[in-house]
């Protein structure tokens, strides 16, 4: 794909780089952020002749209301304002992420994303720092992730020890997807001139062989993560498996007009991109490995997730980060035109952020950084999102993470996850939480065993096909 193709489908998108930093909290010292931000403006220059312009940070809910609901930290927000400032001063259009994965103290010990009030909660302290801040913002991004504070906390137990909860966590998942369309609407209300949308983690990956299992497999994993969330952000309704029950409304907490607010139209839908995954049917474990690795593969998550139909393993002859996520830069592409096929133009405008691919492993012989070496990998990503952008699917934006966020979870989860260690390699072996060893935390609920599995039900017309 040549430049000028690269260049002219993806004149148009906001480059911007995103943060956890906590705008609230009191300034770090001199952040590594700094060089990062510097790292990609100049790859996105050399690449694309742009410069990134846009900045998205967390504003900090614990920070701002320490000692509970109606009470406000006046430094923490005066310091809101002079960053917001200081970014406008700079020429840099300001983005703000009302949540990032940590509640208030007072609300975590109240239950967090289990408790209902939580939602009402967090439109409060939407509505209100949407009207101290809504003539600033650009764009207002509800979450940093979905899944990670509910389905990763509440359900699997992955963050908090002895917090997983198996299916009777599910609540947290109906909760923050209320608290996404309550906190919509409350920034609506408000005022606010920029955009308003949420981010989910999108899930894509590839069937290990061509056996219809693998397939149906996949079709699993996408079910239990991005369906698990955007059924009901689009479609209005909860995600509903071949057994035809609807796990998360199963659990009775879904209230009349809740699906109606959940559904609530939004301006954009954050992308949050890691790797793709290479999937298959449990019971094609010893197909696709040797025999000598099929027991380990069946590690601590693999344990979880056969349970709900399907097994994580490595790609064959793909080359992976320290992380050991595979590098395959049509991964994003393929994933973003797969929800493109299942909810068609339901789907709002896309704005992609990205993990990136480990930048801080993209070394020389030297051990110096590899520029040409780390843009030669973004410019084949980026040419395949540029096929897909010509193709008329409307992605809006494209940031990176910093690498230096969630380092705990790539350094532990995450690498465990991509199951692409290499063989020299000792893999981590993170402390996981005991339900997940004892059976796994969906061990309680036999009507979803990998006998009986899931598979995409027919959608609503327009809606894309299943």
């Amino acid at each position: 794909m040549s430049d000028g193709f690269l260049h002219e489908s993806l004149r148009g998108v906001d480059w911007g780089v995103a943060t956890a930093d906590t705008i609230a909290a009191p300034p770090p010292p001199v952040p590594e952020r700094g060089g990062h931000f510097r790292q990609w403006t100049d790859d996105i220059r050399h690449l694309l002749g742009v410069t990134a312009d846009t900045h998205r940070m967390v504003a900090g809910w614990p920070q701002l209301q320490p000692d509970g609901p109606g009470s406000w930290d006046r430094e923490a927000l005066d310091r809101c304002d002079r960053a917001l400032d200081a970014l406008l001063d700079e020429g840099t259009r300001p983005a703000v992420t009302l949540f990032d994965r940590t509640l208030p103290p007072w609300l975590d010990a109240a239950g967090g994303w289990l408790a209902r009030d939580t939602a009402e909660r967090f439109a409060a302290y939407a509505a209100e720092l949407g009207r101290r801040f809504g003539d600033r913002v650009e764009r207002w991004i509800t979450s940093t992730d979905l899944a990670g504070p509910t389905l990763a906390d509440h359900v699997a137990g992955m963050y908090t020890p002895g917090r997983g909860a198996g299916r009777a966590g599910l609540p947290a998942v109906h909760h923050i997807l209320l608290a996404n369309g309550l906190a919509t609407q409350a920034l609506g209300t408000a005022g606010v001139t920029g955009r308003i949308g949420t981010t989910v983690t999108l899930v894509g990956g590839y069937a290990a062989t061509d056996d219809p299992y693998d397939r149906l497999a996949l079709e699993r994993l996408e079910s239990w993560t991005n369906r698990l969330f955007l059924d009901p952000l689009l479609l209005g309704e909860h995600m509903v498996t071949e057994d035809d029950v609807a796990p998360v409304a199963a659990t009775g907490c879904v209230r009349p007009g809740d699906m109606e607010i959940i559904a609530v139209a939004q301006d954009l839908l954050g992308l949050s991109w890691h790797t793709p995954f290479r999937v298959t049917a449990p019971e094609n474990l010893p197909r696709v490995l040797p025999a000598t690795k099929c027991r380990g593969a069946l590690n601590e998550v693999n344990r979880l997730l056969v349970g709900l139909g399907f097994a994580i393993v490595p790609f064959e002859d793909v080359e992976t980060t320290a992380y050991g996520w595979p590098i395959i830069p049509e991964g994003l592409a393929d994933a973003v035109a797969g929800l493109c096929d299942l909810y068609g133009d339901l789907l709002p405008a896309l704005s992609v952020v990205d993990n990136g691919m480990g930048d801080l492993d993209l070394v020389d012989g030297g051990g110096r950084l590899d520029d040409a070496r780390r843009r030669a990998l973004l410019r084949a990503r980026l040419s395949w999102l540029a096929g897909l952008i010509a193709a008329g699917v409307d992605v809006c934006g494209y940031e990176y993470w910093s690498v230096l966020d969630n380092l705990e979870a790539k350094f532990r989860y995450t690498r465990l996850y991509a199951m692409a260690i290499p063989d020299h390699e000792a893999g981590p072996r993170p402390a996981m939480p005991s339900d997940w060893v004892h059976g796994g935390a969906f061990a309680a609920a036999p009507a979803v065993g990998a006998g009986t599995g899931l598979r995409l039900v027919p959608r609503a017309q327009g809606a894309g096909a299943s």
